[in-house]
C-alpha cells in the first residue's frame, strides 16, 4: 500500500488551489494579514489605505471570520455539531428540532437552495459519509470503507430537501443527515469580508480564503492578478486578471487526499455513489454579482462531480460562464470567456475551448 497526502495547512497544498500574486512597488501602500482559519490561511490585502485604518478592518475580518469558524466546524463542538447530535436521534414521526442562530438559519436555507439547483450534487447533508471516508479530521489515515457501509447511507438519501426551516427553527425527519458547510462557509466568508470592509471604508483589497478569492476594487490603477495552479505539479498554470467584485473558486482532487495502492482518493464525493468522484481533477469558475463568493464556492463541488460529460449543462444552469475544467486525462477545457483571460504559462498547454452555456 502506498500513501500520499495533502492537506489544508501543508506547504504544496496550501496553496494547492491559486498562488496570489502580489507584487508591490515602492511607495505603495499595503496592509497584509495572515491568519489560519476554516482549516486553511487567511489573508487579507487591503491597498492604498492608512495603516491603522486598514489593521482595524482587517481585524474585524478575521474576529467574524473566527466566530464562523467555531459555529460551522464539522467535528468540532458548535452549534452545527449540536444540531447534527440532534438529526441523528430523530426517530419515524418524531423529527429533530433545533433553534438556529439567524445567520445559521438564513445559511442553510441558501445551501438548500443552491443544492436543488445543483441537482444535489452540492449537497452538505452528506456529512456522514465525509465522515466514513475519513476526511472529518486535520489529519487522516490511507483508509478505504466497507463499501455496504458507504451503500447504506447512499441508500438512506441524506438531502438538504430533508430540512425545513421556519424562521429560525429546523425540522429534520433523516437520521442520515450530518450537515458539513465546508463546500459553503470559504465563500460565504468571502462574502461577508467584502461587505464588512466596504463598510468601514475600504475599496480596494484581495481577500484570499486558502486559495478562495475575492477582488474588490484595484491594486494601484490596475487589476488584481491571480495565477491558477496547476494540478500536478508546484507552480502556475496561468495567470489572469480578477475584476472588481468578482470571486474565483476551485475544487480539485489535490486538496484533501489520500492513495491506496496507486489510486486517489479525494476528499469531493458524489452524493449518487458515495464514492469520490475521480473524473476530475480540476475545476476553477469565475462568479460574479451580489454573492460572487458563496456561488464561486459553491458551484466548483458540482461541476468536479459531474465530470466530462456534464459540468457544461450544470454550469449553465447554475449561471457560470467562466470555468476551467481539467479532466482525470488532464486533458483542459475551458469556455470561450474564461479562455479569452487566461495567460498561459509556457509551454502553454492544448485547450478545448467550449462555447459559454
Amino acid at each position: 500500500m502506498r500513501f500520499e497526502f495533502a492537506a489544508r495547512g501543508a506547504p504544496y497544498g496550501l496553496w494547492a488551489l491559486l498562488l496570489v500574486l502580489l507584487l508591490a512597488g515602492c511607495g505603495e501602500r499595503i496592509h497584509k494579514q495572515q491568519s489560519y482559519v476554516f482549516g486553511t490561511l487567511v489573508e487579507i490585502t487591503i491597498y492604498g489605505e492608512e495603516q491603522d485604518k486598514a489593521r482595524r478592518a482587517t481585524d474585524q475580518v478575521l474576529r467574524d471570520f473566527d466566530e464562523m469558524h467555531q459555529t460551522l466546524h464539522a467535528w468540532q463542538p458548535g452549534q452545527l455539531e449540536t444540531i447534527n447530535d440532534r438529526i441523528a436521534k430523530a426517530l419515524p414521526g418524531k423529527p429533530a428540532r433545533a433553534t438556529l442562530k439567524p445567520e445559521l438559519a438564513a445559511m442553510l436555507s441558501d445551501a438548500a437552495r443552491l443544492s436543488e439547483q445543483a441537482e444535489s450534487l452540492f449537497n452538505p447533508a452528506i456529512g456522514n459519509l465525509v465522515r466514513l471516508w475519513g476526511f472529518h479530521s486535520d489529519s487522516f489515515e490511507p483508509h478505504l470503507p466497507d463499501p455496504s457501509a458507504v451503500a447504506r447511507l447512499v441508500q438512506a438519501n441524506p438531502r438538504m430537501s430533508d430540512l425545513k426551516i421556519t424562521g429560525v427553527m429546523l425540522e429534520a425527519g433523516n437520521p442520515a443527515v450530518r450537515l458539513d458547510l465546508g463546500g459553503y462557509a470559504k465563500g460565504y466568508a468571502l462574502d461577508l469580508a467584502a461587505a464588512t470592509l466596504k463598510s468601514q471604508g475600504v475599496n480596494n483589497a484581495l481577500i484570499n480564503i486558502g486559495g478562495n478569492i475575492m477582488a474588490l476594487g484595484q491594486k494601484g490603477g490596475q487589476a488584481w492578478k491571480v495565477g491558477i495552479q496547476h494540478p500536478r505539479r508546484a507552480g502556475a498554470l496561468a495567470m489572469l486578471e480578477l475584476r472588481d467584485g468578482e470571486a474565483i473558486g476551485t475544487s480539485g482532487d489535490y486538496q484533501r487526499f489520500f492513495e491506496v495502492n496507486g489510486k486517489r482518493y479525494c476528499h469531493l464525493i458524489d452524493p449518487r455513489s458515495g464514492w469520490p468522484a475521480d473524473q476530475t481533477q480540476v475545476v476553477t469558475v469565475i462568479a460574479h454579482g451580489p454573492h460572487a463568493g458563496t456561488l464561486s464556492d459553491v458551484s466548483s463541488k458540482p461541476l468536479f462531480i459531474a465530470g466530462p460529460s456534464d459540468w457544461q449543462r450544470l454550469a449553465k444552469k447554475m449561471g457560470i460562464s467562466e470555468a476551467l475544467f481539467i479532466a482525470a486525462d488532464g486533458s483542459i477545457s475551458a469556455t470561450r470567456a474564461m479562455n479569452s483571460r487566461l495567460l498561459w504559462e509556457k509551454p502553454a498547454p492544448a485547450v478545448k475551448v467550449v462555447e459559454a452555456p
